[in-house]
């Protein structure tokens, strides 16, 4: 068993383009706003997310890659980048038992086990209510050591949208949904390849991570979220 004393969330979704990144930079950026030491890491060897983690945060982000290192060493440079953090933020990659075979190794489900992290899922709701529900419960019943904790809903159209996926998920999961992300007018993080505009090529980085930030804050259970990284 991982030692327990080190706060910390991974961030995860369904798949890529889910929502993760949003959702982990605002966390990240509204805790750093509230005065907290928050280390960002990154699952996997991207360094573009890891970029903007690292602006999100003030502090330097640190890539955590269940291919290229071990379980232990994962541990080691896990607990020794966390050691000093009020609290810490994985985020994954691609879907969350996405791995290299079909057992999902070097996965970022792979990934929370090995650190024996929490998981929180976002889940984008576009042009679907229920059947987010059986989503959830799909990957409860995939993995049940995984422990996911909690729900971020991600582009819901509306309140009434927000509460049949919300009632829907708690209901037959019993896994709180803690925030609605919005669908955003103007996306403050650009799209380009496979993944976000480079921060440095962002003419306002700083900006949209503050917009995000508020967005999280305004939209999510924050609190709550930091009492689930913290047991």
């Amino acid at each position: 068993m991982f030692q327990k004393n080190f706060p910390r969330l991974v961030i995860a979704g369904l798949k890529g383009g889910a929502g993760k990144t949003v959702a982990a930079l605002g966390l990240v950026r509204a805790w750093q706003k509230q005065g907290l030491q928050v280390v960002p890491f990154k699952k996997g060897p991207d360094y573009i997310d890891a970029g903007w983690l690292s602006q999100a945060a003030k502090r330097p982000c640190y890539n955590l890659d269940p291919f290229l290192m071990s379980k232990e060493i994962i541990r080691k440079s896990f607990a020794f980048r966390a050691k000093d953090a009020d609290i810490s933020v994985i985020e994954g990659n691609r879907g969350l038992f996405d791995g290299v075979d079909e057992s999902g190794s070097s996965s970022t489900a792979e990934l929370a086990k090995g650190i024996d992290a929490p998981v929180v899922l976002v889940l984008d709701c576009t042009k679907m209510t229920r059947t987010a529900a059986a989503l959830v419960l799909g990957c409860q019943r995939l993995d049940p050591e995984l422990h996911i904790d909690g729900v971020i809903l991600n582009h819901v159209a509306g309140l009434r949208h927000e509460t049949i996926v919300r009632q829907s998920v708690e209901k037959y999961t019993g896994i709180s949904v803690l925030g609605a992300l919005p669908r955003m007018k103007g996306d403050p993080i650009p799209m380009r390849h496979l993944g976000v505009t480079p921060w440095e090529e962002h003419p306002e980085a700083a900006k949209a991570l503050d917009r995000l930030g508020r967005m999280v804050t305004e939209s999510v259970d924050i609190h709550a979220l930091a009492k689930i990284a913290d047991q």
